[in-house]
């Protein structure tokens, strides 16, 4: 990975003398921007680029090189790699397009490329990239053929898309935003978003990470990586993924395939590893340069400077929204304000120093703010009214900033009249927002990021009370029969030999065995037909509740089965489940999907009949510690009612934790479950426990 981003030979193979051309302006991007390192033209046509000598063929260079940029056409492309091979090259950059992107053709000569690589132990980046840019002054490395090259910062961008670097790199450099790295990685064919994740962790030229994704095609790969970065480095990972909808997938037979779309796993997993995830690149570049150009604030509280009231207002909302506080200040900052500002002015927080401001007032009460204990962050609002200095102010800010423990964040709201101000800020690396709001969320975010470094991650507990051999048994039956759905009571007995708690009860093959049942274990009971064929036992009217009698049982009887052969008398009609009836309790749903990326996902929920249309709902990649069963469970609006509202127990959150814990062991046991649901879990107040009310499992026969 160093020779690729610090080589001292550059070989451009397959470049040309057209100007406007991916080849040709590759290799004078890497001459224009003073690489320190020799370059070679390899060209078949030409006899020298650029008044430099050009090579038919790669391994017709008498000296070594350390890095090929690769750009001819993908029906040649690999035999220019075989080349590289031979001659020694270990590390390469594929520009070429016409890969697995345009389809099998194209897969096929990918695999090709990687076959090549294996051969001869080489690393390459792409194919279908834009290619790599290095800024640190020792290498001065553009092998890419975007239009400029970026400035010298401390931000890592790593893209799928080489078309939005282009885009970033132009909204970049307009907002002096620099880069250490700049890498588009294309089809990450060989090296991936995790290999460069890793680098750019060892990277000391890199503050902060950003990227952009259009699949994850090993999540909890992903997963893992961040979370190394986080914890070993202290940099922040913040990620656009594309592709937040899913118009295409089907429907689900179990609620939890159906409430669990891609998106939200995705959003679930990068929250659990610590991924900051952005909607969109404004987003994006609002916190990193939060991140990269200001020191982190130790707690929430702001002060406010503006010299319009309405502003002041407007950021003092959406401070208050997004969790930050104001700063109080002391006897002695007030007194300061006092006798720089205006009698006019407003002295207590947010400060307006008035609308005819000029640099010294707010200089004076930058300045007063930052020394005020209670202070740990600074905003400044600007409005460009006819008197403002707005220069000499952001002049000001820049240094007054400078060397300070807390951070500053600016907002000089408008766009023309204070577009030279911006843009001192922004070459001074204060980050600048076009609206309050994004100052404030930003400010949330670097705060809320360094807040939970300082909390260690605890390891995921072991489960005691599994009984394997039992489990096994049963997951081996269940999965001898070749069938994908597995009913309620074998599902439950595979969910209790996992410790989970079973309902007391027992499957009844005629309505005298029933009446036993119900007998045995105590009135009132359910009764719930068991089918192979039938998923959702409700939709035949095949559960009945409250049964008190022995009469109520044999009628009960009677009943399900007619429903459910009228309903579907293709079902073969297994027997009756009887379990003792739940009361005083609280229905939640949890449940296993596997997804192809992040493997299995755990559900948590408010359960019942209406859990689809309140979507009341969270989730967890497995394996969970507890403290992230216990935020699964405080995410939803379920929480409040757990806890207790109105005069209501608080019900046994506890044993809701262990539960989750318990199903996401049983998902790493078993690839095979691809989803499986308990709904209702009856819940107890706080303390008793809880009971499975129903479950169904569905299975990848496949595995």
């Amino acid at each position: 990975m160093e020779t690729l981003f610090h080589p001292k030979s550059v070989a451009v193979v397959g470049t040309n003398k057209v100007k406007g051309t991916v080849p040709h302006d590759i290799l004078d991007n890497i001459l224009k921007t003073d690489f320190e390192g020799v370059v070679y033209p390899v060209s078949p046509r030409e006899k020298s680029i650029k008044g430099i000598k050009a090579y038919k063929y790669v391994v017709d260079v008498p000296d070594d090189i350390d890095l090929a940029i690769l750009v001819f056409p993908s029906s040649v492309c690999h035999m220019a790699l075989e080349q590289c091979g031979q001659k020694g090259i270990k590390a390469a950059i594929i520009i070429s397009a016409g890969y697995k992107e345009v389809g099998e053709a194209g897969l096929a000569r990918e695999k090709q490329l990687i076959e090549i690589a294996r051969k001869y132990n080489m690393s390459f980046i792409g194919p279908n990239c834009l290619g790599v840019i290095n800024t640190d002054s020792r290498i001065n490395l553009n092998a890419s053929f975007a239009r400029e090259m970026p400035e010298t910062g401390n931000i890592g961008f790593l893209s799928q898309s080489g078309a939005l670097c282009t885009a970033v790199l132009d909204y970049a450099i307009a907002k002096h935003i620099g880069f250490s790295k700049f890498i588009s990685f294309g089809n990450k064919a060989d090296i991936s978003e995790i290999d460069l994740l890793y680098y750019l962790m060892e990277d000391e030229a890199t503050k902060v990470i950003l990227m952009y994704l259009e699949e994850v095609s090993d999540g909890r790969a992903l997963m893992q990586a961040a979370r190394d970065v986080i914890e070993k480095s202290g940099k922040p990972v913040l990620v656009i993924k594309s592709g937040r909808t899913d118009e295409g997938a089907s429907a689900a037979a179990s609620h939890t395939g159906s409430l669990t779309g891609k998106d939200e796993i995705c959003d679930a997993a990068f929250e659990q590893a610590g991924i900051i995830r952005c909607n969109n690149l404004e987003e994006m570049f609002n916190k990193a340069i939060a991140f990269a150009y200001q020191p982190p604030p130790v707690a929430e509280k702001v002060a406010i400077i503006t010299n319009a009231g309405g502003p002041g207002v407007l950021t003092t909302d959406a401070a208050i929204s997004n969790g930050l506080r104001l700063a109080r200040f002391s006897e002695e900052t007030t007194k300061i304000l006092k006798s720089a500002l205006p009698a006019t002015a407003n002295i207590n927080n947010p400060v307006d120093v008035i609308g005819d401001a000029r640099a010294d007032r707010y200089t004076a009460a930058i300045q007063a703010a930052f020394e005020d204990d209670d202070v740990d962050g600074v905003f400044v609002i600007l409005t460009p009214q006819s008197m403002t200095d707005i220069d000499t102010i952001a002049t000001e800010v820049t240094k007054i900033a400078e060397g300070q423990t807390k951070p500053i964040y600016a907002s000089f709201m408008g766009a023309r009249d204070v577009a030279s101000g911006v843009n001192i800020l922004q070459k001074h690396k204060i980050p600048h927002y076009t609206l309050p709001e994004s100052m404030c969320i930003s400010f949330r975010t670097v705060h809320h990021f360094h807040s939970s470094l300082k909390q260690k991650r605890a390891g995921v507990p072991t489960m005691d009370r599994i009984q394997a051999e039992l489990a096994k048994g049963l997951m081996d039956k269940a999965l001898s029969n070749g069938r994908e759905y597995i009913p309620e009571v074998e599902t439950i007995e595979i969910l209790k030999a996992y410790g989970l708690p079973a309902p007391q009860g027992k499957l009844a093959t005629s309505v005298e065995e029933a009446v036993e049942v119900a007998e045995q274990i105590g009135y009132p009971v359910v009764m719930k037909v068991v089918s192979d064929q039938i998923i959702h036992k409700s939709e035949v009217k095949g559960v009945e509740l409250s049964i008190k009698s022995a009469e109520d049982v044999k009628a009960a009887y009677q009943r399900i089965h007619e429903n459910a052969t009228a309903r579907m008398p293709e079902a073969t009609i297994k027997g009756i489940y009887v379990i003792k009836m739940i009361s005083g309790s609280e229905e939640i749903i949890l449940g296993i999907k596997r997804d192809p990326s992040f493997g299995p996902v755990l559900m948590f929920g408010l359960g019942g009949i209406f859990v689809e249309v309140f979507k009341d709902v969270s989730f967890g990649v497995a394996p969970l510690t507890l403290e992230e069963a216990h935020d699964m469970i405080k995410k939803t609006r379920a929480y409040k009612i757990l806890k207790g509202i109105r005069g209501l127990a608080p019900r046994d959150i506890d044993a809701i934790a262990e539960a989750l814990l318990r199903l996401g062991q049983l998902a790493l046991d078993y690839p095979q479950i691809e989803e499986l649901d308990i709904n209702p879990m009856f819940v107890l107040d706080e303390g008793q426990g809880s009971v499975i009310g129903d479950a169904r499992m569905i299975l990848n026969k496949t595995l």
